[in-house]
């Protein structure tokens, strides 16, 4: 993947709306495939809240400071935490917000992460007024926090959806990912986390709840995002969930 064009200028902050950026960082292998990255940020009362850190830029670094003071570092769930002791260790001062099983998961793998308090339903107190948060309940173990920026009414995702283009991973993985769901036009879930839920009735409570929100944007961590039409992409997204029966 890495000899592909991913989502050019990297490292380099992109607005999205009112005081929300994202950055595209370099490709992480995961599943032998190089996964391509991204961050978003948001500033509130001039504090920037960084979630699913990528991997340190110092130019990146360099625009981020000229934005304000890093407030919070999210780690959304027990797969996006690897840079955040990285981060941490530059920017002592910022809380350390992570989804259940993220301590425990880098124990796993032997990889430092810095004290934290664990996400729930409950945003980090003075950001009522622009974010909202849910756990989405239900997985064997990845359990994710999902996110909306209510000025740019934007959702932010990390894993629930991946949306990889097929002219980007190339021919051969274009395939295997058609067969995973999670091929631009048609992202969703991958389809080992779909089969890995022990209570899709959890999750489905969850979801139902962030589609009310209906957000016009959506963030996501891999491939193409949201940038119109992002309640539509969600029902679409979760229709594996039956988000739309009344069960």
């Amino acid at each position: 993947m890495a000899e592909q064009k991913l989502y050019e200028p990297l490292n380099t902050l992109k607005p999205v709306g009112p005081e929300i950026w994202i950055a595209d960082g370099p490709p992480v292998p995961f599943y032998g495939i190089g996964f391509p990255t991204r961050m978003t940020v948001v500033r509130i009362n001039g504090r920037l809240w960084v979630h699913s850190p990528i991997t340190l830029d110092e130019g990146l670094l360099n625009e981020l400071a000229d934005l304000g003071p890093i407030g919070w570092l999210i780690a959304p769930n027990p797969i996006h935490y690897v840079s955040v002791h990285l981060w941490h260790e530059r920017f002592p001062q910022a809380q350390v917000l992570a989804a259940p099983g993220v301590k425990e998961r880098a124990a796993k793998y032997n990889i430092p992460f810095p004290k934290h308090d664990v996400m729930g339903d409950d945003v980090p107190e003075g950001t009522e007024d622009v974010l909202r948060q849910r756990l989405v309940k239900g997985h064997r173990f990845l359990h994710e926090v999902v996110f909306y920026h209510i000025p740019s009414k934007t959702l932010i995702l990390t894993d629930l959806i991946e949306n990889f283009e097929a002219e980007k991973v190339g021919r051969f993985k274009a395939i295997l990912m058609r067969l995973a769901g999670i091929l631009d036009p048609d992202g969703k879930a991958p389809a080992d986390m779909r089969g890995t839920f022990k209570s899709k009735a959890k999750a489905r409570k969850a979801i139902r709840e962030v589609i009310g929100w209906a957000p016009e944007k959506v963030i996501l961590s891999h491939g193409r995002w949201y940038d119109h039409n992002g309640t539509a992409e969600l029902k679409r997204a979760f229709r594996w969930l039956r988000i739309e029966n009344g069960k």
